[in-house]
């Protein structure tokens, strides 16, 4: 890639003889004789760096650094002096200037700076790049789904985003609650800050506790050195609690007290320490049922339910997985090498009568073992795992009309075409958890 230098200087000898040094060392060189036509270059084309003399017919280049930073940041600016002026250095420099150089006496130093300007220009757009790759991957636009249900909690996390409200994200396992968090995390003020996630099922309490809240050196056993939580880690930016529902119930306490007051202490310490994070929270358990059976703390579940948004099954959104599907066949057949490969009518229709209960995690581990084990173009029922190429046999047998579990699915079914398919509503009525409800849906094989 050839790099783009603009020179803009009205002596035009001295402009024609940079132009010719500077095209030597395989640089592209552009010339302009005063800042109306310079200017005019960068808006037609991408320049790198630009070497702007200060003293110009149509006003000064000190000045001009402004404009082209304003409108052009990643661009660099050396500016060009016939005599050193210690304050218009001082200004450029406080301006923007990558440097700032006396002609002629400092002629020998143009070639390398330009090496380095070119550097740090290709430096701060790799960054704009890794940056945009970072905003593109957890946006709400690449969240898959056309579902009513996904679409209207899509809706619910881009509102609740530009707030500062603490988040409960709730639903079963496997349906995306992370991908959520850091969506609403990049799309909130705090983006760019810290985003950090700590799954609480996967430490035992002490170790929960550390963390979360750091320790001081010698706090116990093994505490060799100051570490910090992460508490402290989200300052400024998000902590994302998953499975908040395993979280011990004195861990509770001082979490709700984190939050009250943004202050904690660490594990061994006696010092308060702030911090100011913004809390996201997920759990694939009944906050409420869990807080009235005394198994989370209702003080808590009550501080931690300002905003919840529960994310819909993929039971719940049939529609969304040949969607799903097609994404992750095409992202497996690159990761495997393989020609992207085409999804068979029968492989479809196995995925969406399958009742999925791990969710949207099970289906991208179902979609890669499938394109690992296929050897055609077309990926068919026969690589899908044995249950689900058997799901229909495994509830074929005849159900007694006397027997219990035929008045039970029968009272369900009746109570679901009352509600006109609303789960939610349908447990409700029937005065069972909605966790229960899905898991007689599948053992009955009641379609909804």
């Amino acid at each position: 890639m050839t790099h783009k230098i603009l020179i803009i200087d009205d002596e035009e000898k001295l402009r024609s003889l940079l132009a010719r040094i500077i095209k030597s060392e395989g640089f592209e060189v552009f010339e302009a004789k005063d800042l109306k036509s310079g200017f005019k270059k960068l808006e037609q084309t991408e320049i790198d760096v630009v070497l702007c003399d200060v003293k110009l017919p149509d006003g000064n280049g000190v000045d001009f650094l402004q404009n082209i930073k304003n409108s052009f940041p990643l661009t660099e600016v050396i500016l060009l002096t016939a005599f050193g002026n210690i304050p218009d250095g001082v200004q450029s420099m406080k301006n923007g200037a990558f440097d700032y150089i006396v002609k002629g006496d400092d002629n020998d130093k143009i070639i390398p700076l330009l090496y380095k300007a070119v550097e740090k220009v290709q430096l701060q757009k790799k960054v704009q790049q890794l940056e945009k790759r970072i905003n593109d991957k957890y946006s709400f636009s690449t969240i898959i789904g056309k579902s009513k249900g996904i679409e209207q909690v899509i809706d619910l996390a881009q509102k609740v985003a530009k707030t500062d409200s603490t988040v409960l994200l709730t639903g079963e396992t496997g349906t995306g609650k992370e991908v959520f968090a850091q969506a609403i995390h990049e799309n909130s003020n705090r983006a760019g800050k810290s985003f950090v996630a700590l799954n609480c099922s996967t430490f035992s309490k002490e170790i929960l506790e550390s963390e979360l809240f750091g320790h001081k050196q010698g706090a116990f056993t093994g505490a060799l050195k100051d570490k910090k939580g992460f508490i402290e880690e989200a300052n400024g930016g998000t902590l994302f609690l998953d499975e908040i529902g395993e979280m011990p119930i004195d861990l509770q306490a001082k979490l709700l007290r984190v939050l009250e007051t943004s202050e904690y202490i660490p594990v061994g310490d006696t010092t308060p320490k702030k911090s100011n994070f913004r809390l996201i929270a997920a759990t694939n358990r009944d906050l409420k049922e869990e807080s009235e059976a005394h198994r989370f703390r209702s003080d808590l579940y009550f501080r931690l339910n300002i905003f919840e948004i529960k994310l819909p099954s993929l039971r719940e959104r049939v529609k969304d997985i040949p969607l799903l599907a097609n994404y992750y066949v095409r992202q497996f057949s690159e990761k495997t090498n393989k020609k992207a490969l085409q999804i068979g009518d029968d492989f479809l229709q196995k995925l969406e009568n399958y009742s999925w209960p791990g969710n949207i995690r099970e289906l991208k581990n179902v979609i890669e073992r499938s394109v690992i084990l296929s050897s055609g173009d077309i990926l068919t029922a026969d690589v899908l795992p044995y249950e689900m190429q058997h799901q229909n046999e495994n509830n074929s047998k005849p159900m007694s009309a006397f027997s219990m579990q035929s008045v039970e699915k029968l009272h369900i079914q009746k109570v679901l075409n009352y509600t006109k398919g609303n789960k939610a509503e349908t447990a409700r009525l029937l005065e069972i958890g909605i966790a229960t409800l899905y898991r007689k849906l599948e053992e009955y094989n009641i379609q909804s």
